[in-house]
Parts: structure tokens; sequence; C-alpha cells
């Protein structure tokens, strides 16, 4: 069977009830895989029929959302790397969060396309590093839609546009997710027509060597936020292995 994932676009929202979102839908996900294992249930089995209807898979879900500017640091993170004081960022209207996922430190903002997939990875494949290489792929493929080569770099997660280019690679998407019983959360942050400078707070996920760019800026064509979350969600879904959960009218 292969697994459905609820698609759902949030729009603008703060950052901390949608990671409240997150946490409660990843509870859910865990409780139920819990539930399932103490009855003695199978994380094997995928036929619908020999799923008792009180102790359900654990549904999938990907959300996408705008936030406004916020900056999040990952639990192995340098708070440090953000190089300008708390009044200036209350002066630019920036809000600041030390979280659960990995990585370091990140900025989110308006014209930045960020997507939480929340998934039991038992049901497509228990691999973390595979897992990762399935966003940046999808990522991948929506730059070369838009007329953009982007890549990954050797011992960084993310993706890059002239990822061989050394030190002229530029970041266009960050990466960090966090798992629990192998329950996904967290995921990526994609520039569409970012404004970069506010990546001048921060060193932008501890790497002090290497630029940031957007997708506007390296295609030089105007941004359809609707167009590139679809084209996304698309290839999102074919590389992890699943579908688009479709509701009973």
């Amino acid at each position: 069977m292969i697994p459905k994932v609820h698609v759902r676009d949030l729009g603008r929202a703060n950052y901390k009830p949608t990671w409240d979102l997150q946490e409660q839908l990843l509870k859910t996900a865990v409780d139920r895989k819990i539930a399932r294992r103490r009855a003695g249930l199978s994380e094997s089995c995928r036929v619908a029929s020999e799923t008792p209807e009180e102790f359900p898979w654990p549904e999938h879900h990907l959300l996408f959302v705008e936030h406004p500017h916020v900056l999040t640091l990952g639990k192995s993170g340098d708070a440090n790397h953000v190089v300008v004081s708390p009044e200036r960022l209350k002066e630019l209207g920036v809000e600041y969060h030390e979280i659960n996922r990995g990585g370091d430190i990140t900025y989110h903002g308006p014209g930045q396309l960020v997507a939480y997939p929340i998934l039991d990875l038992d049901q497509f494949r228990t691999d973390i590093g595979w897992y990762l290489r399935q966003l940046e792929e999808a990522v991948i493929r929506t730059c070369a839609d838009w007329g953009v080569k982007a890549g990954r770099v050797e011992g960084l997660t993310g993706v890059w546009v002239d990822p061989d280019a050394g030190l002229g690679a530029r970041k266009i998407c960050a990466i960090g997710v966090k798992c629990s019983r192998w329950v996904t959360m967290h995921g990526l942050a994609f520039n569409l027509d970012t404004d970069l400078d506010f990546f001048n707070l921060i060193v932008p996920c501890g790497i002090t060597d290497r630029g940031v760019t957007s997708l506007a800026r390296e295609s030089g064509r105007p941004m359809n936020r609707d167009a590139v979350k679809e084209a996304l969600t698309a290839y999102l879904l074919d590389a992890l292995g699943g579908r688009r959960h479709s509701p009973a009218p």
C-alpha cells in the first residue's frame, strides 16, 4: 500500500503555533505506533483489511507555511552564530527560538516556502540519510523546472546553486529535521523571493564561507508561490514514494 499524505497549506503563520501543531501531529503518530506495537501488530502489515479500526496507522502530513521574520537555532547549534544583539532583532521585528531539530541557526521569513513533513518512516524507509537526500532531491528537481542548476555539496546538508563551484556555491534551501520513533518533523526552508539581507543577521547554518541565494535571483523570474508549492509537493511525494490523500467529498 502506498502511504497517503495529507497536504495542507497554512498560509502565513507565526512560528510557535506551527511548531506546536507539528508536535501535536508527531505525538498522535507516535501514540498510534506504540498502541499498535503493544497490540502485537506488525509494522510491516500493509493490507488495510488486516488493520483493526482501533489501531489505525499513523497518518502522514505535509505542511506548507510562510513565517514572519524568525530565527531558529537547532539543538546542535551555536547561539553565537546570531551576530546582532537581541535589541536589534526586536527593532527589526525578528523573533528567536531555540528548537529541537538538528542543524544550526537559520532564518525564516516572507518569500520563503517552508515545508514540514510529519511522516512515519516505518511506512517509507527507516533511514534518515535517505530521507534527507529525498528532501534535497525534490528541491533540486523543482529548481530545474525554473531553469536553475542546483545540487548537493559533499558533507553539507541542503541544496546549493552551482554546487561544484567550491566557495562560489550558494545555498538556496536549508534542511533540518527531528525524528522520534521514526516519525519526522521540521523540514526544509526554500528561498523563493526572500529578502536575503536578513541572512546577514546570522552565520547561516553555521557555514562561514558560502553565501545564500533565492530562486527568483537565480532564475530571473517572478515567483508564483502556488506553482512552486505544487511542483515541490509532486516531487516530494515521488521521491519519498507517497501519494496525496484525497478525502471523500
